[in-house]
């Protein structure tokens, strides 16, 4: 196989205050930001204010950072994190888990509809496209990230990643992919008024469904219970989803919501968003890194630092 495709992507797009900021955390960020748009532009159609729209936002992004991170922690990594827990805030060294993410994000949501009594599945509905187009960005980052890699492949589109032999699939492209394919099907069902909770059912079956059949392409570390440790959320993702459009087509729910008041938006929760949206970018990857010795060769000028120190290469992870 020619080598064609050679993978030496400059991870790192600055530097603030000592903190590097990556592409991969940066895909977050534009994906929430993506999410904010799309509820400014569907607020009147979900019975939102502006304020309601800057509050969900603010709740979903914390829940996105905060389940990311803790499932990484403790469903993936925690033979690592169990012994360095100092580590366990440090997400500048790494550590997000894509299925933790979206388990967060709809933790937050739950949280929101109980708050402001509105319906959970149909602020999903709303929300599953621009859950999706995030998903999209996020694994356009761990492609530049260079991390996640698939099985060795003698394909021609078969990637040379830095860190690893031979030529792999590039699995978080075909997983990308397949997570903006959903947004065209997700919009039939919107402008069709699909009944309430079948576009989260039809996400949580493309999502989680397809994903099983990309993983096969994917090289993990571990396996639990016999299996790689995605697939168990994987399927268990599908199966909820078929459940949910099975409830949705029984009730057959097209209510319109309310008109929501209007409200004011103040400063402290326009700043408490920028600051949820922007914090991923100093996120550098899927799991804990010694950020030098992986990133230097890609990004020279890195040395070790009180914020970023050497992590033993052996270290136990997913």
């Amino acid at each position: 196989m020619l080598a064609t495709i050679m993978h030496d992507i400059d991870p790192v797009a600055g530097n603030v205050g000592g903190l590097y900021v990556w592409w991969y955390g940066l895909s977050y960020t534009f994906g929430l930001l993506g999410m904010f748009a799309w509820l400014r532009g569907s607020r009147e159609r979900l019975g939102l204010s502006l304020a309601d729209v800057y509050r969900l936002t603010s709740m979903v992004a914390l829940g996105v950072i905060l389940g990311g991170r803790l499932f990484e922690v403790f469903w993936y990594e925690w033979a690592y994190y169990g012994e360095h827990l100092w580590h366990i805030p440090a997400i500048w060294l790494g550590g997000m888990s894509t299925h933790g993410i979206l388990m967060g994000g709809v933790l937050a949501l739950a949280l929101f509809s109980l708050r402001t009594k509105r319906s959970f599945l149909e602020l999903a509905d709303a929300l599953v496209i621009p859950t999706a187009f995030i998903m999209g960005v996020g694994r356009l980052g761990n492609f530049i990230d260079g991390q996640i890699v698939g099985a060795a492949t003698s394909m021609p589109w078969g990637v040379d990643f830095p860190n690893t032999e031979g030529f792999r699939h590039p699995v978080v492209l075909y997983d990308g992919l397949k997570n903006l394919l959903l947004i065209p099907v997700l919009l039939l069902l919107r402008q069709k008024n699909a009944p309430r909770g079948v576009a989260l059912g039809a996400f949580l079956v493309g999502y989680g469904g397809l994903r099983i059949f990309v993983d096969f392409f994917r090289e993990y570390r571990t396996t639990q219970f016999g299996l790689p440790p995605g697939q168990l959320v994987n399927a268990a993702m599908a199966l909820l989803g078929v459940l949910l459009i099975a409830y949705g087509v029984w009730r057959q729910v097209r209510e319109l919501p309310p008109p929501a008041p209007a409200r004011s938006v103040g400063w402290g929760a326009r700043l408490l968003l920028a600051g949820l949206l922007l914090l991923p970018a100093i996120i550098p990857s899927d799991w804990p890194q010694d950020v030098p010795e992986r990133y230097g060769a890609r990004h020279p000028g890195m040395s070790h630092s009180t914020l970023y120190p050497p992590i033993p290469a052996d270290q136990p992870t997913e």
